[in-house]
């Protein structure tokens, strides 16, 4: 049997981009050898490289190779498919050989070998609960994520008792590619990146291993800094969308509350995805004073100004001009406030991507504020709807698709019971929007499903109405022309 599983995945890895061909069979199968021990090696469920792999890395089990722990697995899992995976010279020159025939060649190629050789975890994404959902916001996407794995116990203890280690700084680093990984940190002998030019600076391009859309790409800085959204911001997510047109890219804030989970490394986020924010219409036009721009505002939840022309130079200036009169901009009377004392509040999160040929900047006005009231944020998920939604709204929820924690699957199994009467185990925290859905609607065990992915499409639009800076009523609306009229 050793036979059969090892020599079925050299085959795969003679006939991958890898830089292994017929001659180097029996090399390789000694190197597999001496990863999960000699001899034979556990039947493989059926021929597929991650299968295959799973049968080998059960056999270093078995041989004592490695522990049976959820660590050493992944480190093996790695350090297996990274024989499929060229080395980052030969990607690279595979990328751009590909990308004279098209962008799309290029990425389509890149996307395809991450998946083979189960970078990105396509297995652990296809967990996840996806749904669209109906509401006065237009239809949003809403996801459960369960893709990523529950922390490993065994690494928590041994991280106590581990030497302590700064390297690579940060999981988005460049050190990160080929980093065999340890207890805790992620294995990444299979993480390729691919190199380019952004702003006179090398940056990275890389995907998500668990992506939360088509394609779901990552691009960082080669340098360890930072974020920060500043009109280099703007010069860069340009120059990504005019190099891969078929890409959106936007970046998170760069503050805490209403950025990302990473602010310590400079990096943006896009991939091939049409959002519903970038279906959303103009609300209305607005006047810039710079010439080669159309702007308005965005029939959405959160204030998202867009522009859009032909040439990225114009976008930069009137982006530049938005985002330096909101860093000072404050209306009491909104609650919008620029500082507290030398604390900055403000800041954007810009989205950049193709409408044809022209370029399209939407700038999405964000505020980090506390109060009193609302101690975890005033533009953010407000109390009444944390049962459901509690994390910062980052880029991603900004443009509308919902990332919501993996606890909700097995809370929405209970709220389902609850609905329709059965025995179940609500949590309290459910109750009160759940009499509200029961008061609302006439349930049936055919409909539930139905009507409860609706009503978490209506908690995540309210959720983005909590983080929108000018609400849309009236009196935001008017605020919000009162701060056009000043930029």
């Amino acid at each position: 049997m050793a036979k059969d599983t090892i020599q079925t995945f050299i085959d795969h890895i003679v006939s991958s981009p890898a830089p292994y061909t017929e001659l180097d069979r029996q090399y390789v199968t000694n190197r597999i050898f001496a990863l999960i021990g000699d001899g034979a090696a556990a039947q493989a469920s059926s021929d597929e490289p991650i299968d295959l792999v799973n049968a080998m890395i059960q056999t270093a089990v078995d041989h004592g190779k490695i522990e049976d722990s959820p660590s050493p697995k992944e480190i093996l899992e790695s350090q297996l498919m990274d024989f499929m995976t060229p080395l980052p010279s030969a990607l690279n020159r595979g990328f751009w050989d590909r990308y004279q025939q098209s962008p799309s060649a290029a990425t389509d190629w890149f996307y395809q070998l991450s998946q083979n050789n189960n970078y990105i975890k396509t297995r652990n994404i296809a967990k996840n609960v996806v749904f669209p959902a109906k509401t006065p916001a237009g239809e949003l996407e809403i996801t459960i994520n369960l893709s990523k794995p529950e922390k490993d116990p065994k690494a928590i203890a041994a991280a106590l008792t581990q030497k302590k280690t700064s390297y690579p700084l940060d999981q988005l680093c460049m050190t990160n590619e080929g980093y065999l990984g340890r207890l805790g940190y992620p294995a990444r002998s299979n993480h390729r990146i691919i190199r380019m030019m952004l702003g006179g600076e090398t940056w990275g391009f890389q995907y998500s291993p668990y992506a939360y859309f088509s394609e779901h790409a990552i691009f960082l800085a080669k340098e360890h800094r930072p974020m920060v959204i500043n009109q280099h911001t703007f010069t860069n997510l340009l120059e990504i969308v005019r190099t891969l047109p078929t890409y959106f890219v936007g970046s998170n804030a760069d503050l805490p509350i209403v950025g990302g989970s990473m602010l310590t490394h400079d990096h943006y986020q896009g991939g091939k995805h049409d959002f519903p924010m970038m279906k959303a219409p103009i609300d209305r036009k607005i006047d810039l004073g710079v010439t080669g721009v159309t702007a308005g505002v965005v029939n959405w939840p959160m204030t998202d100004i867009r522009l859009s022309g032909t040439q990225p130079e114009p976008l930069i200036n009137a982006a530049t001009k938005v985002l330096n009169s909101w860093i000072g901009y404050s209306d009491d009377s909104v609650d919008v406030r620029a500082y507290t004392g030398d604390t900055r509040h403000h800041t954007i999160t810009p989205i950049a991507y193709r409408d044809g040929d022209d370029y399209v900047l939407d700038l999405v006005l964000r505020d980090n504020q506390t109060s009193d009231k609302y101690p975890d944020g005033i533009f953010h998920p407000h109390q009444d709807v944390q049962h459901i939604k509690k994390e910062n709204i980052g880029l991603i929820e900004v443009m509308g698709r919902a990332i919501l924690p993996a606890r909700l699957k097995s809370e929405m199994a209970e709220v389902t019971k609850y609905l329709i009467d059965q025995p179940n185990n609500i949590a309290d925290m459910h109750k009160a929007w759940a009499d509200k859905i029961k008061q609302d609607h006439q349930l049936t065990a055919e409909n539930v499903t139905e009507v409860l992915h609706q009503e978490i499409g209506n908690v995540f639009a309210r959720v983005l109405a909590d983080a929108g800076v000018f609400k849309r009523d009236a009196a935001g609306q008017a605020a919000l022309d009162k701060f056009i009229a000043q930029i």
